[in-house]
């Protein structure tokens, strides 16, 4: 991509930013990531999921880990699966050979639980898929892998506007290179990120470091 091109962010972040923007700032800026209990069993449990593939049954098309992108909101990456219906009033993707309806599936571990971020993350998919092939996804759906339990999820225009708010904010972050300061929570503790996140320090060690130079320079001026 040209450097005069705008930066595609993972669509991932956006459920990374809703949780908690100092975290995607630790992510994105510092590229910290350590694995914990949690994030390895997610990991494990995504294993069997992230195959790319076509599954044919009838007029039902599932594909998996299919690449998405949007150019409004700045975002790519990729849907756990896809379920195409054929339908004479949807439209026409490239795996496919007859017109059908797009109906969005994120995997995520654990037992069913309502959780905004998740949400957000499967209506950025849908808004990617409509902007690329033009059509209108109403409805998607998140599978608990741990309780094999399916929630479906309506794509309203208050979560849509979440989603559009929260691509701005993670844009934000990543184009002034900031790690937001923390706000301590009860989902602190079981944060993958605790220990070089500090969310009981006000400020974080570069942001110490970069003081201490400014102050640096600020005495050589005198």
């Amino acid at each position: 991509m040209p450097l005069n091109d705008p930066e595609y962010l993972p669509l991932s972040y956006l459920s990374q930013t809703g949780y908690c923007p100092r975290r995607v700032g630790l992510l994105l800026n510092e590229r910290i990531w350590v694995e914990n209990a949690d994030t390895a069993k997610g990991r494990k449990e995504h294993e069997s999921v992230h195959t790319q593939r076509i599954e044919r049954r009838g007029s039902q098309v599932k594909l998996f880990e299919y690449a998405v992108f949007s150019d409004t909101l700045g975002i790519c990456g990729k849907c756990d699966l896809i379920e195409a219906q054929a339908d004479p009033s949807g439209c026409r993707i490239p795996p496919v050979d007859f017109p059908v309806r797009l109906y969005p599936v994120e995997y995520k571990h654990g037992k069913l639980r309502d959780e905004q971020e998740y949400k957000m993350q499967l209506c950025a998919q849908a808004m990617c898929l409509e902007e690329m092939y033009r059509t209108a996804i109403p409805e998607g759906a998140i599978f608990y892998l741990s309780s094999h339990r399916r929630q479906t999820v309506l794509l309203d225009e208050p979560l849509r506007r979440l989603v559009r708010e929260t691509a701005k904010e993670l844009h934000r972050i990543r184009e002034t290179l900031s790690v937001p300061s923390a706000d301590y929570s009860q989902k602190c503790r079981r944060c993958s990120l605790l220990e070089y996140c500090l969310p009981g320090v006000r400020q974080s060690a570069r942001a110490y470091c970069e003081q201490l130079a400014q102050e640096a320079k600020e005495m050589e001026t005198i």
